[in-house]
């Protein structure tokens, strides 16, 4: 068996082109759906990222504001920059590029962020919602992960569904849009007794846990859809994800590449999810 790709850039490209259309609709409206990103210090991975949605920001017409920071920037300066976002009428969507520096307190960064502007899905406000089945901005990772299986034709109805990795921002969330989606889920983490054979088990396995090709070709059932989420750079340079994809791709039915799967995704989201904040804020929802 060889396993059928889940092309994570073809289904991104498609929901980005939604994105552009509904944006173009609005726009026609008077309204212009507006994210702020923050980022502080000059970490090289997140000044990537910023710039990587950025960038889809301008190719969907969204419009984006780049708010950059020194690493020396104090507590209060930092949510006296979130509070004046809070308060403009032109920003749907605040995201604070994480990790932030060591001297800041993230927590009380996401919870200064107004629940209606929430776009990454990490306020606790945001976070219990979800758990409750209450309509809720969810983390930009985990609700693509949902998109890659719906529209791959994956149903997680009656599924066995096991998530490695319990972070708040993927493992936790993934879980509950799983249960959500009437799946059987078992959250698995590193230190979970007999991790293969819980993975074994599994329809479908969501593998978020950071460690890279962890989850090995033998561990899966036969015919099991895999969704990668890790994305690690190995000392060669090459990019794996936490699913050793040369064994797993032998033995699964469906699993997403590293990179090309997961990641094309979250962008997307986030997008869905400004556009989504400002038809809201028009009062058109």
């Amino acid at each position: 068996m060889t396993a059928r790709m889940i092309d994570g850039k073809e289904i991104s490209a498609r929901r980005r082109a939604a994105v552009a259309q509904r944006v173009a609709e609005l726009k026609t409206e008077g309204i212009t759906p507006g994210l702020a990103v923050v980022i502080v210090g000059s970490d090289p991975a997140s000044e990537v990222y910023v710039r990587n949605k950025v960038k889809a920001c301008a190719e969907t017409g969204v419009f984006s504001e780049k708010i950059e920071m020194s690493a020396e920037t104090t507590q209060e300066q930092l949510l006296a920059v979130v509070e004046e976002l809070n308060a403009r009428d032109d920003i749907h969507g605040i995201l604070v590029q994480f990790p932030l520096p060591a001297h800041l307190d993230e927590d009380a960064v996401i919870e200064a962020i107004r629940i209606d502007k929430d776009v990454d899905g990490f306020h606790p406000e945001s976070v219990g919602r979800l758990l409750v089945g209450k309509d809720t901005f969810v983390s930009c990772t985990p609700a693509g992960v949902m998109v890659l299986l719906e529209e791959s034709g994956v149903d997680l109805r009656g599924k066995d569904v096991v998530v490695v990795g319990r972070s708040n921002n993927v493992g936790k969330p993934a879980a509950l849009l799983a249960l959500e989606r009437h799946a059987t889920v078992t959250l698995c983490h590193s230190r979970t007794d007999d991790l293969p054979g819980h993975v074994r088990a599994a329809d479908v396995v969501i593998v978020a846990v950071g460690r890279p090709e962890m989850v090995k070709g033998d561990w899966l059932k036969p015919g099991a859809v895999v969704i990668d989420v890790g994305i690690n750079r190995l000392d060669d340079g090459r990019l794996v994800g936490d699913v050793e994809f040369e064994t797993a791709v032998e033995v699964a039915s469906a699993i997403t590449p590293v990179p090309g799967g997961v990641g094309p995704m979250t962008i997307a989201m986030l997008l869905e999810n400004t556009v989504t904040s400002a038809i809201r804020a028009a009062g058109l929802e």
